[in-house]
């Protein structure tokens, strides 16, 4: 994927002292919408820091970075031309804020006055859609590109499979919460208990997108499994739905056609934490790639759903309980990749009272981890076979 600098740095401050290890105030900050117009962000440090603001588009919104700053993950209150607002981690010593506009706005005011801390105060306006699509489009300083998250943990075990494992979000990125669990540290839990189970086995080698609370664009996980020369790729989630019901473990397969509306909103969302982390995933393919991937996928694909399969039979041998639909399709970006089996396994669903008592049980997880190794081993002996069987 091609990253298209969309947007403009509109402020730079670095303090005359900075001091690591700095901390966000929640209830000195706040992101304000006032009566005449316009909207506000008021956030106060613990000490000053490097920090940085620019505007970008597709959706609209203000992105705030911040070097030396641990921003927590408050729960933000806004009013009416804000759509959303995220802050946390993005890379080892940075943080960022995300806030979603309703429109095209300008920054007409960025500054950070020290004393007793710091305040960062960030004022935008209303502008027209000309002005402010000619500001995002406007390329960042190469010197502002902020550093990219460190290599991934070498792969464990001595097997000759290699399996990536892929913790969903992480980082800025949330993921689903639901009293006061968050999807992103649900699904690192579960990928280092099944690293553990799977590198016990002696069947494989194993390696995870991430090891920490970081963000990794769906990008970097995709890179990280080749550079790991991953044989197989599973992506672990817990999402929530809001609309409708939705329990019960599930496996995703890639499709550029959704199975039903419901695995179509889920893989939109997955694309949309991303772009609002400050990633775009435009501008990606062009038609050779496309009709190179195509190719690729079509001994990769029946690869892939006998992978699938394999997954529903063992998670239902372990008596654990799978969505009335177990087996769906979605166009999630992060099982595009045409070069390996990828499946994307929602373990359950935080919406679900029922699976998060099951998601927050360890009884539970090693049950599923256990289903999830044994499906592993009978497919890769099913597919060397196969394989073996048809190579020319």
């Amino acid at each position: 994927m091609i990253w298209r600098a969309l947007a403009l740095w509109l402020a730079l401050a670095v303090a005359a002292v900075a001091q690591e290890g700095a901390r966000l105030d929640p209830e000195g900050s706040a992101i304000r919408t006032p009566w005449l117009g316009g909207v506000e962000a008021v956030l106060k440090l613990s000490a000053p820091v490097p920090w940085r603001a620019r505007l970008m588009d597709d959706p609209p919104r203000l992105i705030v970075d911040f070097r030396g700053a641990d921003l927590g993950e408050a729960e933000w209150t806004h009013g009416r031309r804000v759509t959303s607002v995220t802050s946390g981690s993005l890379r080892p010593g940075w943080s960022r804020l995300v806030v979603g506009l309703n429109g095209p706005f300008a920054i007409t005011r960025a500054d950070m006055a020290t004393g007793n801390g710091a305040t960062v105060t960030i004022a935008l306006e209303k502008t027209d859609e000309a002005a402010f699509r000619a500001e995002a489009a406007r390329p960042e300083p190469p010197e502002w590109t902020l550093p990219e998250p460190p290599a991934p943990a070498p792969a464990q075990g001595r097997g000759p499979l290699t399996v990536m494992l892929d913790p969903g979000h992480g980082g800025i990125d949330p993921g689903a919460r639901y009293q006061g669990y968050a999807e992103k540290a649900l699904t690192l839990q579960f990928a280092r208990e099944l690293q553990a189970v799977l590198v016990a086995d002696g069947t494989f080698r194993v390696a995870l997108t991430r090891d920490s609370d970081e963000f990794v664009s769906l990008e970097a996980r995709l890179t990280r499994a080749r550079q790991a020369g991953a044989g197989v790729f599973l992506s672990i989630h817990a999402d929530a739905i809001r609309s409708g019901e939705a329990s019960g473990a599930t496996i995703y397969t890639f499709s550029p056609n959704a199975t039903d509306r419901a695995a179509e909103v889920l893989a939109a969302m997955h694309d949309r934490d991303d772009i609002l982390a400050g990633v775009d995933l435009g501008g990606q393919d062009d038609a050779l790639a496309r009709v190179l991937m195509d190719m690729t996928r079509t001994d990769t694909t029946p690869r892939t759903e006998r992978l699938a399969w394999t997954l529903e039979r063992a998670i239902k041998g372990q008596d654990i309980r799978m969505h009335t639909r177990p087996r769906q399709a979605a166009d999630f970006a992060v099982l595009k990749s045409p070069d390996m089996p990828s499946v994307l396994l929602e373990l359950g669903f935080m919406s679900s009272s029922r699976d998060m008592a099951l998601m927050t049980t360890q009884a539970w997880r090693l049950r599923m981890a256990q289903a999830i190794r044994d499906a592993l081993k009978a497919w890769a002996a099913q597919d060397g076979e196969l394989r073996f069987i048809v190579a020319p």
